[in-house]
C-alpha cells in the first residue's frame, strides 16, 4: 500500500503527519497488533449490567464475524451460567480464540480448561494500594501465587497471559524484581500492563511497557481504563513501543468510566497507524447497537465512532458536503463504520440547509430564493423556541405554509 493510502482513502482522510518519517521514527511499532475484547467479562462489570448466556453468545459470534482476534468469554468461577457460556462460545467461535479470566488459583484454571478456553488471563494484584491496603500481601506472596498458577496453566497447554493488575501504581523496582524472579521460575506466554484505575499518562505507559519487555523478553499486552479520559491514547502509546495485544470493551463499557472502546481502538489502529487486520469495520455500528440493546446501556449521541450524532450537521456551512463529499467534513466516511451522514435543521441552519433538505426528502418545491429565505427564518425561530432541532415533518409543514401563503397572494 502506498504511504498516502494509509492516511487518504475512500473510507478516511486522516492527517498525513501521522505517517511522516520524522514522526514514525519515534515509534517501535510491532508488525501486527491483535485485539483482545473483554466485554463479556470486564464490560459486564459495569454497575447494573448483566449479560445472560445467550447475550454473551450473540455478542461473541458477532465479534468473531467482525474479526476480533481474542474474546474473553467470561470468568467461569463467577457462576455456572458463566462457565456454560464459555463452553458454548469456545465451540462456536470460527476464527477468534476463546479466553477465560481467572484468579491465580489452580481450581480456577482447571475450570477454564474444562470449559474449552484456548487461553487464560491470570489476575494478581501488584499495585501498592492494592497490596498494602486491600489485600495486605507482599510481593513475595504475589510471586508464590503467580508461579503456581502459571505452572498449572502451562501444564494444561493453555496460552497464559499474566495480568498483574494495577500495574501503574506498583513500585517500579519491586515490580521489576518480581518479574525477573517470575521469569526464572515460571515464565508466562505474555504479560499485561494494566492501568486499572486509569491514572497514567501515555509517557508512563511507554515507560512501563518498555520496562516489562526489557525485563522479560515476552510479548506485552495493554489493558486500560478511562477514568481521566486516557484509555485509548494510552493503548496507542503502548503499541508505539511494541505492545502486540490491546484489550478493549465494546462501547467502552467497564467499571466506573469504562475500558478502552473496541470501536475506537480498532479504527485508530487502522486509520492512524496503518494496521490492516481484516476487520469488518462496517459492522461496528451493528455491534454497538446490539450491545446497547442487550445491556440497556445507551451511548451518548456524540460517542466516537458509533454515536448516533457523529456524522450529523446542523450548521449550514458545508452541509451539502456532508451528504455528497463527507470527507470534506469528517475524517471518516460514515459508511466505513456502518453509519450514514445526516443533515438536520435548527437555529444554526443556513440557506444551503433548506435546499439540501428539500433534495434529501425528494420534495417537489422549486428553489425560490425569497421563499426559501422565509422558510429558513421560520426554521431558525422554531429551533430557538424548541431549544432543539426542527423535525422533517415540521420542515414540510413550514414549506407548505410558506408556499401556500405565497400562492394565495
Amino acid at each position: 500500500m502506498p504511504v498516502h493510502d494509509k492516511w487518504k482513502t475512500e473510507s478516511w482522510w486522516t492527517s498525513s503527519l501521522n505517517f511522516l518519517p520524522e514522526v514514525r521514527a519515534q515509534f517501535h511499532l510491532p508488525a501486527q497488533v491483535q485485539i483482545h475484547d473483554a466485554t463479556l467479562r470486564d464490560g459486564e462489570q459495569t454497575p447494573g449490567i448483566v449479560l445472560r448466556k445467550d447475550d454473551k453468545i450473540r455478542l461473541a459470534e458477532l465479534m468473531d464475524d467482525i474479526g476480533v482476534h481474542r474474546i474473553e468469554a467470561g470468568m467461569p468461577a463467577v457462576s455456572a451460567e458463566d462457565a456454560e457460556a464459555i463452553k458454548i462460545i469456545s465451540k462456536r467461535l470460527r476464527k477468534a480464540k476463546p479466553y477465560a479470566f481467572v484468579r491465580a488459583m489452580e481450581k480456577d484454571i482447571d475450570v477454564a480448561h474444562a470449559c474449552g478456553a484456548a487461553g487464560v488471563v491470570i489476575e494478581v494484584p501488584v499495585g501498592q494500594p492494592k497490596l498494602e491496603i486491600q489485600f495486605k500481601w507482599t510481593m513475595d506472596h504475589v510471586l508464590a501465587q503467580s508461579v503456581k498458577a502459571i505452572k498449572r496453566s502451562k501444564e494444561l497447554g493453555l496460552y497464559t497471559v499474566y495480568f498483574p493488575y494495577d500495574t501503574t501504581r506498583a513500585v517500579p523496582a519491586d515490580f521489576k524484581s518480581m518479574l525477573t524472579r517470575l521469569m526464572q521460575e515460571a515464565p508466562p506466554d505474555s504479560i499485561g500492563v494494566i492501568d486499572t484505575v486509569g491514572c497514567a499518562i501515555p509517557a508512563a505507559i511507554k515507560y512501563l511497557v518498555t520496562l516489562v519487555r526489557q525485563a522479560t523478553g515476552l510479548p506485552v499486552e495493554i489493558h486500560t481504563h478511562n477514568d481521566i479520559g486516557m484509555a485509548v491514547a494510552n493503548e496507542m502509546a503502548a503499541v508505539e513501543v511494541g505492545a502486540t495485544v490491546v484489550h478493549t470493551c465494546i462501547n467502552g463499557l467497564g467499571e466506573r468510566t469504562g475500558n478502552a472502546a473496541l470501536e475506537e481502538v480498532a479504527v485508530a489502529l487502522r486509520t492512524l497507524y496503518g494496521y490492516d487486520f481484516g476487520f469488518k469495520f462496517e459492522k461496528l455500528a451493528e455491534l454497538s447497537a446490539l450491545t446497547q440493546q442487550l445491556t440497556g446501556f445507551a451511548m451518548p449521541p456524540n460517542k466516537p465512532i458509533v454515536g448516533s450524532g457523529n456524522f450529523t450537521r446542523e450548521s449550514g456551512i458545508g452541509i451539502d458536503m456532508v451528504l455528497n463529499q463527507p470527507l470534506a467534513m469528517f475524517s471518516l466516511n460514515p459508511a466505513f463504520v456502518g453509519q450514514r451522514p445526516k443533515a438536520v435543521l435548527g437555529k444554526k441552519s443556513g440557506y444551503a440547509s433548506v435546499t439540501t433538505k428539500v433534495k434529501e426528502l425528494g420534495l417537489d418545491y422549486p428553489e425560490d430564493k425569497e421563499k426559501f429565505e422565509l422558510v429558513l427564518q421560520k426554521i431558525k425561530q422554531l429551533g430557538i423556541e424548541k431549544k432543539g432541532l426542527v423535525s422533517d415533518e415540521e420542515f414540510k409543514s413550514i414549506l407548505k405554509d410558506v408556499f401556500s401563503a405565497a400562492a394565495g397572494r
